[in-house]
């Protein structure tokens, strides 16, 4: 069968631990390595989800795998996600506070939050910090 659903994740331990999907193929993206998609035309008709960090970073990826795939949408980078989790946040070290032109805006409010530490300073949620239980039920309940 031919994936028709793609799933790029960020960090190496949670493409690893991905649950398997109905039709679905997962994606090591490697963070900035994302740009490397540039030539994979086989992406292309396909639905895109990318799950990365819910820090500066992890959207600043998510807006550059936008110009290669503009229909990339995330998964798990959510406000909602963020303070579910406030237990595992991490401090980001150094932010990304460049503009961002690609996010929705959904992405762009908690982008701006996290720049400007209006929810703390640094504010992380590191993927591989989410609880498996809640990002397994999302995952197959948004890409399954």
């Amino acid at each position: 069968m031919q994936a028709t659903r793609i799933l790029i994740a960020e960090n190496e331990v949670t493409f690893l631990a991905l649950p398997e999907v109905p039709g679905g193929l997962a994606v090591f993206g490697g963070g900035y390595g994302i740009d490397r998609l540039a030539t994979a035309r086989w992406l292309d008709g396909r639905a895109i989800a990318y799950w990365g960090d819910i820090d500066t970073h992890g959207f600043a990826i998510l807006d550059r795998l936008r110009a290669l795939l503009p229909g990339t949408r995330s998964l798990l980078m959510d406000r909602a996600t963020l303070l579910a989790h406030r237990d595992q946040w991490s401090v980001e070290a150094a932010p990304h506070t460049g503009e961002l032109d690609r996010l929705n805006p959904q992405e762009a409010a908690l982008y701006d939050d996290l720049r400007r530490d209006r929810l703390g300073t640094g504010v992380r949620l590191e993927q591989e910090r989410v609880r498996f239980g809640y990002a397994r039920s999302v995952i197959l309940s948004t890409c399954g």
